[in-house]
Formats: C-alpha cells, sequence, structure tokens
C-alpha cells in the first residue's frame, strides 16, 4: 500500500502539467470533487492544493467559468536539463509564454578553462558553440550557450545549422551512434555577467559604465560513453528565479 497523498503531492502534480503544457492558459481545471476521486483524498486537501497553486498564480477562479489555469502562468524559466528531460519525454521546450531567439551557431576556439575542463579537451581546441536567449512574455530571462565536442559535430553536421534545430540533437547523435547521452547533476553558481551577456538579456546599465551585475549560472556536462560531448550553461536574468526540475 501506498503512503496517502497529501495537499503538496495534489499541487505538485498539477504544477507539473502547467509546466509541460500539458494543461495550458485557459484550460479549465478539474474541479475539487473529481480531484478528491482521482487521487483518492480528502476534499479539504484538494482544496487546500487548489489554494496553494492560486497563491503560486498558476491558477485562477472566475465568476461563471470555475477554475482554470493562469493566463500568465508564474513559472520560473526550466534549465537545460530540465528542457532536455522535457524533450525526451514527448514534451515542449517551451513553458506557456515561453519563446526564444537569437539561435546562432559558430565554430570556436575554446579559451574557458572549466569548460576545457568539463569537456576534457585542450586550451584553443576547436568546440561549436550555439547560442539562444530565452524569454518569458517577450522579457529576456535566460541565456542559453550549448558548447559541444567536436566528435559530435562528426555524427550529426546539424549541431553547427544556423537558426533553431528542428528537435534535439541528442536524438539524432544516439540514433546514428548507438551511444546514449546521459546529463551530469546540474550545478549552480553566480558569478557577473559578461557584457555580451549583460547585452543578450538586455539588462539596462549606463552606456559605458563598468557594472557588475550579478547572475545565477546552471551548467550541465553530457556524456557519452566515450566521454563529455556538451556543457550546457544557462546565464539567467538578475531577478529571475530557478525553479530545480520537478
Amino acid at each position: 500500500m501506498g503512503a496517502r497523498k497529501g495537499y503538496a503531492d495534489v499541487a505538485a502534480h498539477y504544477r507539473r502539467l502547467i509546466a509541460a503544457g500539458d494543461l495550458r492558459p485557459g484550460d479549465a481545471m478539474p474541479t475539487v470533487n473529481a480531484v478528491t476521486e482521482e487521487h483518492g483524498v480528502a476534499r479539504n486537501t484538494a482544496a487546500r492544493a487548489f489554494e496553494v497553486l492560486k497563491k503560486e498564480g498558476l491558477i485562477a477562479t472566475n465568476a461563471g467559468a470555475g477554475t482554470t489555469v493562469a493566463r500568465r502562468p508564474n513559472i520560473a524559466p526550466a534549465t537545460g536539463a530540465a528542457r532536455v528531460d522535457r524533450l525526451k519525454g514527448g514534451g515542449s521546450n517551451y513553458a506557456p509564454g515561453e519563446t526564444s531567439t537569437g539561435h546562432e551557431a559558430a565554430l570556436r576556439s575554446c579559451d574557458d578553462p572549466g569548460i576545457c575542463r568539463d569537456l576534457e579537451i585542450e586550451p584553443h581546441d576547436e568546440v561549436v558553440v550555439r547560442r539562444r536567449v530565452f524569454r518569458q512574455d517577450g522579457k529576456p530571462v535566460i541565456l542559453g550557450i550549448s558548447v559541444i565536442h567536436m566528435r559530435a559535430l562528426a555524427e550529426v553536421p546539424a549541431v553547427l545549422q544556423q537558426g533553431r534545430l528542428e528537435r534535439l540533437w541528442h536524438e539524432d547523435y544516439e540514433e546514428k551512434t548507438g551511444r546514449p547521452i546521459h546529463g551530469s547533476p546540474e550545478l549552480r553558481a553566480a558569478r557577473h555577467a559578461s557584457r555580451d551577456e549583460i547585452a543578450a538579456l538586455e539588462i539596462p546599465v549606463p552606456a559605458g559604465a563598468d557594472v557588475a551585475v550579478p547572475v545565477l549560472v546552471t551548467r550541465t556536462v553530457w556524456h557519452d560513453e566515450f566521454g563529455p560531448i556538451e556543457v550546457w550553461e544557462d546565464i539567467h536574468a538578475p531577478g529571475v528565479w530557478h525553479a530545480s526540475k520537478q
């Protein structure tokens, strides 16, 4: 017999559905009675779960319309690791209200000691760098940077394609090589943003001023059986809350 569900378990269930886009803005939420029956909980447990979701800005109750997913749900941006998990699970790369712009790809000489170490390459070895800016309701919230090992380019030339990729390149690589790609635990650190990152995230600073702008950086290293193959960094704009994978 499984552990009895509490209000937090019920709230987490619907929070995941909203974050994954299975419940979209304007969609009707089930009634409290339906939640009670589906999850096998008391009516006050279901009602309390809904109150939590209302406080988080995820759902709203309107006269005559019942309870629906909020038009502008307050969802913290997903990190790279969470996005990959959603895509591999058949979900969307984007949360409701989220888009991406500025998709670029280039061959670069890697001069970042940390990334060289994580990819197990020598300083100034060539890598593929992919960049994009994730936006929530049009506002830039994350600068995503993927640094990809050259052996991935040999198998999947599309990693150097300009613009948004049609699907996750990991899937093409796994299909072609038979080697699964797995992510390491997500690491987080705070540092000052570079001028390039400040510009990409449209952070307002006085022209010509040397201003220290703190940002949160999350990093995941992806491996196949031969070693590390990609480092994905997300640079979060100041004031953007970060949510761990659900």
